[in-house]
């Protein structure tokens, strides 16, 4: 089912404002999200034919089945909790029947695991970032021939320098190895007799080995940098893909400011840690941010990296604290939810 055959379908009853815009964190730059919730037809949800939720290809709209929303609902989830308390001048459709799930019957204590894990993975996402950013890596990917060394004049020379002092290829090298040591290769030479180079091609992830004559006599030691050669394929992967997939909205922010981590995933820390806390102290969520000044200079790149990373531990300690204190039940009452939800399904099928 796509987002144009659910909206056709009539079968809609929740459509909201989400993100920045529903927080009052937006900017002129801002993506406008769309978060609701929709009923299957009677026949596919008898007949097991479930879909539990219907999105765009970039997640920015998406719409939960009534099912998973109570499903969600019920393990205190945080992106569905803001969309059950969404403000209501962001709310652009809502079924009566709705309004019969109140957040108050709702909210728990689980909120300290939702919230607190949710805004932990926000500064993992600023640090994987941030990490990216302070080190970069060349669009021209080395081969194994980079992490190649060997022994010379007392010390060591890639490789690569090494055959080009002495005027050879390297596919006119072979190796052979040295007993008793991990990754070390005795190396030949021979333009006349033929071996099978120190690797295959550029593309190789092994050395290649050969059989070596009796009368070649050992040119001088290779060393195989292995795990660096590894490590290195793995970071260039995982970097030229986040570049390709990157919010290049997002990392120009992240330029700008010139702070070397993802300031929007350090205001949502700040954001969820705060809500966390509210929630704990007030029972209740606020979805549109009071705190929203303070938020805007996160998401600016006025502070260091590492004074949020302080701030944020302090915040997380003050959360965990108001959670121990705090009167919310233990968990939603389960029975009251599922009955809730059979309620408001059946009324609605019958319709």
């Amino acid at each position: 089912m796509t987002i144009q055959e659910l909206k056709d379908s009539g079968l809609i009853l929740m459509e909201c404002i989400s993100g920045s815009k529903a927080y009052g964190l937006d900017t002129p730059s801002s993506d406008i999200d769309i978060k609701g919730v929709f009923i299957l037809p009677k026949e596919n949800f008898y007949t097991q034919q479930y879909i539990p939720q219907v999105s765009n290809e970039t997640n920015d709209i998406v719409y939960f089945e009534l099912g998973r929303y109570i499903e969600l609902l019920s393990v205190n989830n945080p992106n569905i909790l803001e969309l059950l308390n969404t403000p209501e001048n962001a709310v652009l459709y809502k079924h009566p029947l709705l309004n019969q799930i109140q957040s108050v019957d709702i909210l728990s204590k689980l909120c300290k695991n939702t919230f607190g894990r949710f805004a932990i993975s926000q500064i993992k996402k600023a640090k994987g970032l941030n990490k990216k950013i302070a080190n970069p890596v060349d669009k021209e990917r080395k081969g194994i021939l980079d992490f190649c060394f060997v022994n010379y004049n007392s010390g060591s020379l890639n490789v690569k320098k090494y055959l080009e002092i002495k005027n050879w290829k390297q596919v006119d090298c072979g190796l052979v190895n040295i007993v008793n040591m991990k990754n070390m290769y005795g190396l030949y030479h021979s333009s006349d007799i033929p071996l099978k180079g120190i690797c295959k091609n550029e593309n190789s992830n092994e050395v290649s080995l050969s059989s070596i004559p009796k009368e070649l006599s050992q040119e001088t030691i290779l060393y195989f940098n292995k795990d660096g050669y590894s490590k290195y394929c793995k970071d260039y992967k995982e970097y030229w893909a986040w570049v390709e997939k990157r919010n290049e909205t997002r990392y120009e922010n992240t330029q700008s400011h010139g702070k070397n981590y993802d300031a929007k995933n350090m205001m949502h820390t700040f954001r969820l840690l705060e809500m966390a806390i509210e929630i704990a102290r007030d029972h209740k969520i606020n979805v549109h941010r009071r705190d929203r000044d303070f938020l805007l200079k996160v998401k600016s790149g006025v502070f260091e990296y590492d004074d949020l990373l302080a701030q944020a531990n302090e915040k997380q300690e003050e959360m965990e604290q108001t959670f121990e204190n705090s009167a919310l039940q233990e968990k939603p009452e389960l029975l009251e939810l599922h009955n809730l939800h059979f309620e408001i399904r059946n009324t609605l099928y019958k319709t």
